[in-house]
This record gives C-alpha cells, structure tokens and sequence, in this order.
C-alpha cells in the first residue's frame, strides 16, 4: 500500500467516524474519534475468535504496521502538531508565567518521572509481575510528559484564565521535549545498550537537547521572518510556515538536539513583535486558519490510531491489575510533581490550589506516550508495560478529558476580567 493510499484510508475512517460522533455520542471530535475506534478494535478483538476464518485482525493490523505509529508521529506528523500549537499560544502570557512553565515542564517532569517509577515498582510484584526498577523509570518517562496535542485541543473548549491556559500550553508543549531526553537515556541503561550513566552526562544531553533545541528553533525562526519580511503574500507565507516547522524538525534532530522544542520555539517566534511585523495581517489570517486546519486533521488521524492501537495489547490478568493501580497513582503523581513544581514559585497566592486541581486533572496523556511505548523493544517486559501505558492514556483522554469542562465551571465560574489564575 503506497502512501496515498494510506491517507485516503485515514481520512475516510475519521471522516465517518467523526460523522458517527457528531450524529450520536456528539463528543469533541477527537475525543469521539477515539472512543469509536476503540469500539471497533474492542468488537474486533471479541468476534475474532467467534469467526477465526475471517482473520478480522489482518486489515487494521496491515494498517498499523504500514503507518508504524513510533516513526510516523515521533519523526514526522509530530513537528506539524507542535507548530500548529505554539502558534495558538498567547506568548504575552505565557512569557509573563515563564517561570511557572519552566518549573512545571522541567523539574515537574522529573519529579513526575521519579513518583511515578517508585509507584510502577512497588504496584507490579503485587499483582505477580515484577518489573526492574530502571523499567520503571522508563514507564515513568514515557507517562510523565503531557501531551501537547491532547491539552491544547482540550483548552480550545474550557473557559480558564487567559494565565493559566498560557502556563498549562507552555507547559505541555515543552514538557514532552524533557520526557523524550529522560527517555532516551533510560532506555539505553535499560536495555544495557549504554553500561552507564553519570550526572554529568545526563546534564550534558539535557543541555543539548533542550537548550540547544531551544535556541535552533529561535534562530530558525528568525531566519524564516526576515526572509518574508516585506513580502506581501500569504501563499509565501504559508510556504515558509511549512518550511519553517519541517526544516527546524528534522535539522534539530540531525544534530542530536530536541526536536518537539525547536519546533515550539520556532512556532512562538510568529507571535513575537518581530513576527506581528514580518506578516500582515491578512496573510496571519490565512496561516492560523491554514495550521488549525492542520492540527484538526492531524489530531483526527492520530487519535483514529490510537484507539486501533489496542489491537497490539496481549491480554492478561497482571496487566489489567496493574493498569487498574497505576492510574490512581499517575494522577496522584501529577498533582504530587505539580505542587512540588510550584510551591517555590507562588508559595503565596490564594489561587494556587484550584490552579494546581486543575493542572492535577487536565494533565492528558496521548499520542507522544503511546508511541514511546510502542517503540519499546519487544519481550515479557514490553507485553507487561504497554498495556499500563495504554490503559494511562485512554483514561487520560475519556475520562480526564470529558470532565474538564464540569469541574473547569465548578473552580473559574465566574471569573472576574483581569483575575490572575497562578
């Protein structure tokens, strides 16, 4: 199957199953995509066995394994996705909470990665699956980040403080970027690929990949505005957009540095003066409406995926146990790591605990976890963490996702114009 033909099956099942959801569950559109896919892998998985002439497994499993979700998104679709979200974010905002961001992506993220191991080791020998402890760190760094695509489309919907939607984007658009370096470094320790690791050398990564993705995607963006600057067209424009989020991406990763930051980075260099200037209106006009058009195509396929992607689970007992634990234990984790995050930053403000319930419960996971964990390599203890992480995300997304709004109206209603949220 050649690549257009892949697309055009994405978009018919997301277009249908989008169809089905606006005529009956009426859910937000990527939430309801989901909930139908994974119906239909759940009904896939109970008849197979009914009907095992019909091997009803092969069409979505020849799909998956065409698109190999880990490379697609992590190496591809994942720069578009970021770009199209930094550019929503209001960089006043978010530059006057820098600091909050930077704690809750940073030192939140390692915090959540350490809570969350702890708890993975001390739940699996429980349920009669033991699992090494730096596994668990790697179970922690894949469940830890927040997924950018899942919080910005949630925020689109929620009526939260300008602040607080600038601190809860920034955050989930860098915080990935942290995840993936953690990552990275476990799985090599975990694997025994790398004997080991010093402080020194995490630190050295971390600098290259995060600052130094960081400051690729400045430069970059910088670059791309002074070469439209004073062209009045937005075809150019958008051309340079494109070029802009694609070129960043795969250059960062070509030099070992971070891709989702330099590619957020890059993207919030169009909210700049700098970028306010180079583009005119009309043609910024024609850009949000291009890259929000984008990122919902993109956010359907993606969660389409998603809930197909059950069809690689192996069911078993110890891993439903341990999924049942460990979700408990990741929103505690989170709310934990977002305290800790926090608390030095705004020990005094009387808004703090709402802000921090409801960073607690709006902190999805998504597409970014689910392909970290699939890209786990294959064995017992693969078979033993996916189906935790899986379980992590779809409740993340269906659960999380569909009671924001309730207890976003229960905290910020009514919120007086000008109120800072954190």
């Amino acid at each position: 199957m050649n690549a257009l033909g892949l697309f055009a099956i994405l978009t018919t099942l997301s277009t249908l199953f989008g169809i089905v959801n606006h005529r009956t569950l009426r859910l937000p559109m990527t939430i309801g995509v989901l909930a139908i896919s994974l119906a239909v892998s759940l009904a896939i998985m109970a008849l197979d066995p009914l009907f095992p002439s019909l091997d009803l497994y092969l069409v979505p499993r020849s799909l998956l394994g065409a698109i190999d979700l880990p490379r697609t998104l992590l190496d591809g679709a994942l720069s578009l996705l970021l770009f199209a979200g930094a550019m929503q974010v209001d960089l006043h905002h978010m530059l006057s909470r820098v600091i909050s961001v930077t704690a809750l992506a940073v030192l939140g993220t390692i915090f959540a990665v350490g809570l969350l191991a702890v708890s993975a080791w001390c739940v699996f020998p429980l349920v009669g699956a033991p699992v090494p402890f730096v596994w668990c760190v790697v179970l922690g760094a894949i469940l830890a980040p927040t997924d950018p695509v899942s919080v910005v489309g949630m925020l689109r919907r929620l009526g939260l403080p300008a602040p607080l939607q600038a601190i809860f984007a920034g955050e989930s658009l860098f915080n990935d970027g942290v995840g993936v370096v953690i990552f990275g470094v476990t799985i090599g320790l975990a694997t025994g690929e790398v004997a080991s690791v010093s402080t020194a050398d995490i630190a050295t990564d971390f600098l290259l990949q995060a600052i130094g993705g960081g400051l690729l995607g400045a430069l970059t963006g910088w670059v791309a505005l002074r070469l439209v600057r004073g062209v009045d067209d937005a075809h150019i424009a958008l051309l340079a957009t494109l070029a802009l989020a694609s070129g960043t991406f795969a250059l960062a990763n070509a030099l070992h540095m971070s891709g989702p930051i330099s590619v957020v980075v890059a993207g919030m260099s169009l909210g700049t003066r700098h970028g306010h200037a180079a583009i005119q209106d009309h043609a910024r006009a024609e850009l949000l409406a291009f890259w929000s058009m984008v990122d919902e195509v993109l956010n359907a396929m993606l969660f389409l995926l998603i809930g197909f992607e059950i069809l690689e689970i192996t069911p078993r007992l110890s891993a439903l146990l341990a999924t049942l634990a460990i979700i408990p234990l990741s929103i505690a984790a989170r709310g934990l790591s977002v305290l800790c995050a926090t608390l030095p930053v705004y020990p005094r403000n009387r808004d703090r605990w709402r802000a921090l319930a409801v960073l607690t419960w709006g902190g999805l996971r998504g597409g970014i976890s689910v392909s970290l964990a699939l890209g786990l390599p294959s064995g017992p203890l693969r078979d033993t963490l996916l189906p935790v992480c899986y379980g992590v995300v779809v409740f993340t997304i269906l659960v999380q996702g569909l009671t924001m709004e309730r207890l976003v109206g229960r905290l910020y209603r009514p919120v007086p114009a000008g109120t800072n949220a954190a």
